[in-house]
């Protein structure tokens, strides 16, 4: 893969969500294109091995982004150590996929904090450290765009993200801070490893035009993308980086 190892020099960005997966990928990419990056976490001992396989350009600061006092820890290392933020990426969240009728209160508490409160109020907490004419890119789903039986209330946690791209994008316009979203298709994370079996993957690879389950790299690439100059005239957008999952029929690929 060809990286363009200038956007981001000189640039510091924040990354949660960002021991593994699409999260971890990102900070990669980000760095490799010469940026700062702070990476967070819920687990300690994960969030340390990926900072240390990340290198001298990853910070590591763990936490729960639902977590008001948590956040404000993050916030107080970016300000003390970095004094800016050019670029958050609004990633942590969790995957949770049941009927309706099994989803419980406290599920229901646990699934929108991690997908929705976490990334509002990372952002929310962000905006006094972050330049203006800086990025926030928010990770979303594809679910957004097609209703998937059994997914309920996390394609309504990344619903209430996209909304929340849209609005900010708005909102946040004089101070010409862009705020665009990714939505992934089937990514092959740790996460989605552990829900599907083998069989079950190898049936949603199929439904792609692509042909394959996407990477962590593939939505890395879109991150960068959308978080650098490159993409400057781009506010308020969903960038689909599903292979064609949610804009072909797949009974056309039979």
């Amino acid at each position: 893969m060809t990286h363009n190892s200038f956007r981001f020099d000189g640039k510091i960005a924040l990354v949660t969500g960002g021991s593994s997966g699409m999260g971890l990928a990102a900070a990669r990419r980000l760095i490799e294109e010469g940026g700062q990056v702070v990476v967070t976490g819920r687990d300690k001992g994960r969030l340390e091995a990926a900072v240390e396989a990340l290198g001298d350009g990853a910070t590591g600061v763990a936490g729960d982004m639902a977590d008001l006092g948590d956040l404000a820890v993050v916030m107080r290392t970016i300000r003390e150590r970095f004094g800016r933020l050019d670029v958050v990426f609004a990633n942590a969240g969790i995957g949770s996929f049941q009927p309706i009728e099994q989803v419980s209160d406290d599920l229901f508490g646990q699934v929108i904090d991690s997908n929705f409160k976490g990334a509002f109020f990372t952002i929310q907490q962000a905006l006094p450290v972050l330049v203006d004419h800086g990025a926030i890119v928010i990770n979303a789903s594809f679910g957004l765009h097609r209703g998937v039986p059994g997914a309920a209330l996390y394609s309504a946690s990344k619903a209430a993200v996209h909304n929340l791209t849209r609005t900010l994008a708005a909102e946040l316009a004089p101070r010409r801070i862009r705020v665009n979203s990714v939505s992934p298709g089937y990514i092959d994370t740790p996460a989605f490893r552990a829900e599907l079996s083998e069989a079950a993957q190898a049936g949603v690879a199929a439904l792609s035009p692509a042909g394959r389950i996407g990477t962590p790299d593939d939505v890395a690439a879109a991150v960068a993308f959308l978080a650098s100059a490159e993409a400057a005239y781009i506010n308020g957008h969903d960038l689909r980086v599903d292979g064609g999952l949610t804009s072909v029929d797949a009974a056309a690929l039979l």
